[in-house]
């Protein structure tokens, strides 16, 4: 837990309610080592949640009003009840990611009542770190925590965040963001079967550091592209007769292919291959096989830009000066939804002064900024510590 952070969100709290919060949650955003754009296909994933969260102030209510004062958008207040229909607001899209999950919490028929809520983050906006999952587990674990709703699971936590970010917000996201955030493990991270949502833990090496790279791109059309990717992965899972890519191996993909269009044939083999490289990679990190994990992270990032074509030039020299840097001993690739943002490196602790240096010497982003380096080790899910 970021003690600064709950300070922070503490602060707001009061200076916004007049008194103190009588309780405090906090949930993580996460990076996803690979396995990209496979979740909404029912494949494999293996992300880890990181040492960047969201908290949450928090004092029940004996009332149905809900008030909530985020922080980090210039203290602004947001204020719905809950035995009233709960809308979004165009407005304030920050306050969408509160009202959904409320919303879809009050649809599972848990019994809430109303609560003052103060937000406060440190997960990088705009990066593809999940800040906005990491909002959504948050609000979910501050009503559980309030309401002593132990019964209610991390993972139909994620469940019901990841319903939130679909119809209420309206981005067709994946379970993976809401569930790492969710179940995250300390010193681990998660290979997650999304179809049936198991959860096998796989432990980071000793030494192994994880390095979290802010481009400076702006991820400015990753929503409406994100959309368009889930839409042609579903138009080539009609074609193929499967209902997700997760059921076609590489031989019925080529086999199949006639009839179906380039783009999407190209969007289909981005995901059959990912998925076997993620479980390569899960193995190859359990293992440690540094060498192997940083092949796979190539072939990954190459299928990214060439095959589901969710890089940009910006992204792709960054991951090629970080692959210089770190030499065979791990590997870069371009980390989440596309479109600028974040790579993420694994590589030996001792070579991490090494590859700060090459970045900082060697990459701007097209404003002519420096990236921005996190080092970042796996953390615990959402708790109310």
């Amino acid at each position: 837990m970021n003690r600064l952070l709950r300070e922070r969100t503490e602060s707001a709290f009061e200076a916004a309610f007049g008194r103190p919060p009588t309780g405090f949650v906090r949930a993580p955003g996460r990076v996803n080592l690979i396995g990209e754009h496979t979740d909404y296909n029912d494949g494999f994933v293996l992300p880890c949640a990181i040492d960047f969260e969201t908290g949450v102030a928090t004092r029940a209510r004996e009332d149905m009003t809900v008030r909530v004062v985020a922080a980090d958008e210039g203290h602004a207040i947001d204020r719905f009840e809950l035995d009233a229909p709960i809308e979004p607001r165009r407005d304030a899209p920050w306050a969408n990611y509160v009202r959904g999950v409320v919303k879809m919490l009050l649809a599972h028929g848990l019994p809430l009542r109303g609560a003052d809520l103060a937000v406060a983050g440190n997960v990088p906006q705009g990066a593809g770190l999940s800040s906005s999952a990491s909002l959504e587990v948050s609000i979910a674990q501050a009503f559980k925590s309030m309401h002593g709703l132990d019964a209610f699971l991390p993972v139909e936590m994620a469940r019901l965040a990841q319903r939130a970010e679909n119809e209420f917000v309206g981005c067709r996201c994946g379970i993976m963001d809401q569930l790492i955030s969710a179940c995250g493990e300390s010193r681990r991270a998660l290979l997650i079967d999304c179809r049936s949502l198991a959860l096998k833990p796989v432990a980071m090496p000793e030494g192994l550091a994880v390095l979290i790279v802010h481009s400076r791109v702006r991820r400015g059309l990753v929503e409406s592209e994100y959309n368009l990717r889930r839409l042609q992965c579903e138009a080539a899972a009609r074609h193929y007769g499967v209902a997700a890519l997760r059921d076609l191996d590489v031989t019925r993909l080529m086999a199949g292919a006639q009839g179906l269009d380039p783009v999407v044939f190209r969007r289909a083999r981005h995901v059959v291959t990912e998925n076997l490289r993620t479980l390569d990679a899960a193995r190859a990190l359990a293992t440690g096989h540094l060498r192997r994990l940083g092949e796979l992270m190539a072939q990954s990032h190459a299928s990214m830009r060439d095959d589901f074509a969710i890089t940009v030039p910006a992204i792709d020299r960054l991951v090629e000066i970080a692959r210089e840097a770190i030499g065979e001993l791990g590997g870069a690739r371009m980390t989440g939804g596309g479109f600028g943002g974040c790579i993420v490196a694994l590589l030996p602790k001792a070579r991490v002064a090494m590859v700060r240096t090459a970045i900082a010497a060697k990459y701007r982003s097209p404003e002519g900024e420096p990236a921005i380096v996190y080092v970042c080790r796996a953390a615990a899910g959402a708790s109310a510590p």
